[in-house]
């Protein structure tokens, strides 16, 4: 394939309302769509159980079930979607490209709609510890844990996936869920040998000396215990924008939000955001969804040089 084959009109990077609704506007426009997600299961709109207020839907639905409704017409007018993790960008030339941990993608326009369920470290010795023993990702960090033993901490259909992977490379891996049940019960991955799952625990600290040695975790009867470990893994979610991929190419606000104006459009030319990652005073799919069609379109003018934004209504 030449370089031209290869590069994208559009890269969307996530998979959520915001995402997958440009998907359909840009893809539908004819313009060669990516959509790079870190995981289906990830975003608020897929841990949502019950959606009933969002237009059109004549009975209630789950929210993964809605953001499936959405996948299959992106990519149904044509656009590509991958599940995989973001480990940083180049936004600053004409073609833009974004790098995954196994690929690289290479576009004239990127839309960033990654939503904002990213957290600051809340766990003692989580921010000390970043970068060693302490990851947010196990795509990029398993292979340093060969026949170590390891955690993961959360309860979501994510974390129990990232423990599944894990477990290919680790001795051990611990579960550890705040919750009295996970999110999924059925996963695959519950079933592999070296892991165990601990419930209704959370994580009081993370210690060690130049590494991560050792957690301390408080169960529900407030008995506290200890196990030595080499790797910690956090799958916690909370409501700050996920830019963390950007390392300042992209303008931010003091709250760490992309500025944006009412198209869309960031200070960096062919650059757009979408959804709760430009922090909108109201989070809503229906909202998340309206940002992706005018970042669509803005993404569509801006490729064609046009003057005025295309109108999109029936063929």
């Amino acid at each position: 394939m030449s370089e031209q084959e290869s590069l994208y009109d559009v890269i969307i990077i996530g998979g959520g309302p915001a995402g997958l609704s440009a998907a359909q506007y840009t893809s539908r426009s004819k313009l060669k769509t990516v959509v790079l997600d870190k995981s289906a299961a990830a975003g608020a709109l897929a841990y949502a159980s019950i959606i009933e207020n969002y237009p059109g839907l004549t009975s209630p639905m789950s929210g993964k079930e809605l953001l499936d409704v959405f996948k299959q017409q992106a990519l149904s007018f044509g656009a590509e979607y991958i599940e995989s993790q973001i480990i940083g960008v180049k936004l600053d030339s004409d073609i833009k490209e974004v790098f995954t941990i196994d690929s690289s993608y290479k576009g004239k326009a990127v839309i960033i709609a990654t939503g904002s369920m990213g957290r600051k470290p809340t766990i003692e010795g989580e921010a000390g510890f970043l970068g060693r023993g302490v990851s947010y990702c196990a795509v990029c960090d398993a292979a340093f844990f060969k026949d170590k033993t390891v955690c993961v901490i959360g309860n979501s259909e994510e974390a129990v996936k990232e423990a599944g992977f894990l477990t290919k490379f680790a001795e051990t891996v611990y579960l550890i869920s705040p919750t009295p049940k996970l999110k999924v019960d059925d996963h695959p991955a519950l079933h592999e040998k070296n892991l165990e799952v601990i419930l209704e625990s959370f994580v009081k600290s993370i210690e060690g000396t130049d590494t991560v040695e050792k957690i301390r975790i408080v169960d529900s009867s407030k008995k506290e215990s200890e196990i030595p470990l080499s790797g910690v893994f956090v799958y916690m979610h909370g409501s700050k924008p996920i830019v963390d991929f950007l390392y300042g190419s992209v303008e931010l606000t003091e709250e760490e939000c992309i500025q944006a104006n009412r198209m869309m459009e960031t200070a960096t030319p062919g650059v757009f955001a979408a959804g709760d990652v430009i922090c909108t005073e109201i989070r809503q799919v229906v909202t998340a969804a309206s940002n992706g069609c005018v970042a669509a379109l803005s993404a569509e003018k801006y490729i064609h040089h046009r003057k005025r934004h295309k109108h999109d209504w029936g063929k």
